[in-house]
């Protein structure tokens, strides 16, 4: 059979196929399947979601005769206009990292075409193929016209700034600080310098799980980086790779608080606190006592009182008052010993009985 890329082809959005829905036509639960992976068998057919994608997706036409034991029916392998891609297809297209798209797809025709799949809140978000290669031809600084005006002294709006310092650095690993700050007219200090940081940060990261066992220092200099931007961007790498490391628990403690009916089904997005902490929330049920459970990586599980801001401002301290519990035992308690104390008020303590040395959270990433 022809190897079929990964991509939602056009036409076919009906017959797309969350892992839930998978588990309902194999009238098994969801965490079941989670656990048993049928669909790493070999033969299953491919996922239409990008390998990096958070939320695996088929095509339900294809998981049917596989089960069925039938012929797998192959998909359309000619690119179409009205192909739907996700953040990871789109970066591809682009040639940047998934990260910036995060930034792009803000763009007001981007954020009008987008398509959750599954439709509603809990779908994730894919464009047409169309609209990606418009924006892709329209990118500031390509082509005749393109690019910031001689003598203008506007400053880029903010959500384009980590964008462009990434399309600098794609040209040159080397790029100063006072470069970006010329060529983009922003200030050198921090948001230029900061810029920078962060982007050779993720890409050491990168790099570094791409080769196990790879010293941070060592992935800089193979990515081409100065010595002297090392530090800053090593520490960011170290950051990253933390929270990289939490989010598997952190993911995995979210389905089951969303498969036992007390929290909404979400992806997990990680939060960097100042001083290196780490944080992420889940919102609760509506019908729940709390408004949602966060997860701080010197302190463990608590609950909140805002579903608006359920972390909150970042502190030295843990966070204490009214409706805050601290739940579970350590820093990573199982999912179902968190569950049932989420579901019993007497459990828990006002004030966290774990804390993480030093209060930076990298512990976490072991």
């Amino acid at each position: 059979m022809t190897k079929e890329k990964n991509v939602i082809r056009a036409g076919r959005l009906q017959h797309v196929q969350t892992m839930s829905d998978l588990a309902d036509a194999l009238g098994k639960k969801l965490t079941t399947i989670r656990n048993q992976k049928p669909y790493a068998a070999e033969g299953h057919p491919a996922p239409i979601s990008s390998p990096d994608a958070r939320n695996q997706l088929w095509d339900a036409e294809q998981t049917a005769a596989y089960y069925a034991g039938q012929p797998i029916p192959e998909l359309p392998q000619a690119d179409d206009d009205e192909d739907l891609l996700d953040r990871h297809e789109a970066a591809e297209l682009l040639g940047i990292a998934p990260v910036t798209w995060n930034t792009y797809k803000k763009d007001p025709a981007l954020a009008a075409g987008v398509v959750l799949v599954p439709a509603g809140p809990k779908g994730t978000e894919h464009w047409p193929r169309r609209l990606v290669l418009a924006y892709k031809d329209s990118r500031p600084g390509r082509g005749a016209g393109g690019g910031r005006r001689e003598g203008s002294g506007d400053m880029i709006p903010r959500d384009q700034i980590l964008p462009r310092i990434a399309e600098l650095l794609d040209a040159n690993p080397a790029v100063t600080v006072e470069a970006v700050s010329g060529t983009l007219g922003i200030t050198k200090f921090p948001t230029a310098q900061s810029g920078l940081a962060t982007l050779r940060g993720r890409r050491i990261a990168d790099l570094a799980e791409k080769q196990s066992g790879l010293d941070l220092k060592d992935a800089a200099l193979q990515l081409g980086y100065p010595p002297i931007t090392h530090r800053a961007a090593v520490a960011f790498a170290e950051r990253e790779l933390s929270a990289r490391s939490a989010q598997p628990y952190l993911q995995h403690t979210a389905d089951v608080l969303a498969a036992a009916g007390i929290a909404q089904q979400a992806q997990v997005e990680m939060r960097q606190l100042h001083g290196g902490a780490l944080a992420a929330a889940l919102l609760l049920d509506i019908d729940q006592p709390a408004a949602a459970a966060v997860w701080d990586s010197r302190y463990g599980w608590r609950t909140a009182t805002s579903r608006r801001h359920p972390i909150g401002k970042h502190t030295d301290t843990a966070p204490e008052g009214e409706g805050i519990r601290y739940l579970g035992t350590g820093l990573k308690p199982d999912p179902e010993e968190l569950l049932a104390a989420l579901r019993d008020q007497r459990r828990g303590t006002k004030r966290p009985k774990a804390t993480a040395e030093e209060g930076t959270g990298l512990e976490v990433a072991e």
